[in-house]
């Protein structure tokens, strides 16, 4: 009787200690929604007025209306533009010559999620790189490897064909599977096609793309032509293509794009934008796109002497093609979308497709009077631009410029705390 009287005293107990405990809270619906923006995600084919639904590092839902009231943080975007987390393919984030940019300042402050490495490591210091950069970045930093084991290391170095090996080249592809991309040949300017054909030969030893900076082909014996036409392969990309010291994509007598041009892009040759310190020229990107030519894909080339030079972050870029004619939710499908492709990225980034990776630009589309560089130092006006506002990573808000989620100081309780 004493034991029952016990058991019935302390199960009574549990119950009280219950009944009194303080609720637990429940967790929200959702952590992030982005409320009444204007969202281009062409691989969805959604140009129009949405709300977007972020769960941890996911896109959860996508819809013309959704209940925020239990959401975590609800930000209003109204009058702005919701992406796809921009994807740099052509980026310099560890550049061993002229000194590294760290892509939480540079890229996540631009929009960009993703962006490749375009050369910078070679076989031989790619785990550096790896730990320098990759290891410690917010943004995704995937990498093409230098056919150079010692990446880009200055002119000497790039020339070096003794330290341009497929098969070592092609086992460090092997070792990072997923963070290197492709192969990328770089400023070589001697008469012969060594760097590219064993540049090839790694990407076929490994299944991989290659990307071709080729430096000048003046005075090589080298030609556009037969660069595009004889070496490249479907998949395979030329960069810096609006610069026609590397690729005579408009003939200089007759102002139109060059048949071997279009022939390589009908055999699936890719042609990458570039912008760079020396390589986007008004005249040439003009005359292509009057002709009919866009970059497959934009991207910035951005290093230590880029930055301050046409000032070509993605947005920048964009604004560019732009005002070349190029309508908003092409360029971002081209800053997106085909970028990821050419990476065989697609559709695990470039997209807000729900269950992906919630990589999200917020952009503002500024009205006035712009002057727009290009890297050799000439200007053309324009009256609009684009502008990062936000960019969300993984799921959190990693740059918000404008303040778009902070609450009102008035509002906000007490400064009891540094955020």
């Amino acid at each position: 009787m004493t034991t029952r009287i016990v058991c019935f005293v302390s199960l009574a107990l549990v119950v009280l200690a219950a009944a009194l405990a303080p609720p637990i809270s429940a967790q929200p619906e959702y952590d992030l929604v982005l409320k009444g923006g204007h969202v281009i995600d062409t691989a969805n084919e959604i140009d129009g007025r949405m709300d977007i639904a972020v769960k941890g590092k996911t896109i959860a839902r996508i819809a013309e209306s959704i209940d925020a009231s239990g959401a975590g943080k609800v930000v209003d975007v109204s009058g702005l533009y919701v992406t796809p987390g921009f994807v740099d393919l052509h980026a310099h984030p560890y550049l061993c010559n002229s000194g590294p940019l760290f892509p939480d300042d540079v890229w996540l402050t631009t929009g960009t999620t993703t962006l490749v490495a375009c050369g910078d490591a070679g076989w031989r210091n790619f785990d550096d790189f790896k730990a320098k950069i990759i290891d410690r970045s917010k943004a995704r930093v995937l990498a093409f490897i230098n056919i150079v084991g010692k990446g880009i290391a200055g002119m000497e170095a790039e020339h070096d064909i003794t330290d341009m090996d497929p098969k070592k080249t092609a086992a460090k592809i092997l070792e990072h599977p997923d963070l290197i991309v492709g192969i990328k040949t770089a400023h070589y300017s001697n008469p012969d096609w060594i760097a590219i054909d064993r540049s090839i030969e790694a990407g076929r030893l490994t299944d991989r793309p290659i990307i071709v900076d080729s430096g000048i082909l003046t005075n090589t014996g080298r030609t556009t032509r037969e660069k595009v036409l004889d070496k490249f392969r479907p998949g395979d990309m030329h960069t810096h293509f609006y610069n026609d010291r590397q690729v005579e994509v408009v003939s200089r007598f007759g102002g139109k794009v060059q048949p071997y041009m279009w022939e390589a892009r009908r055999r699936g040759v890719l042609f990458d934008m570039g912008h760079g310190a020396g390589s986007f020229l008004w005249p040439v990107a003009s005359k292509a796109m009057a002709d009919g030519f866009p970059p497959d894909t934009i991207s910035t080339d951005l290093h230590q002497k880029s930055v301050r030079a046409g000032a070509p972050d993605m947005p920048n870029c964009i604004s560019k093609m732009m005002l070349l004619g190029m309508p908003l939710a092409e360029a971002i499908h081209r800053s997106t979308v085909t970028p990821a492709e050419s990476i065989n990225k697609f559709p695990e980034i470039g997209t807000l497709g729900e269950g992906k990776t919630a990589d999200i630009s917020v952009l503002k589309m500024e009205q006035g009077i712009f002057a727009f560089k290009d890297a050799w130092g000439k200007k053309k006006m324009g009256s609009r631009r684009v502008r990062a506002v936000m960019t969300v990573r993984e799921g959190a808000i990693v740059f918000d410029e404008d303040g778009l989620g902070f609450p009102l100081w008035t509002e906000a309780g007490e400064y009891d705390k540094i955020p």
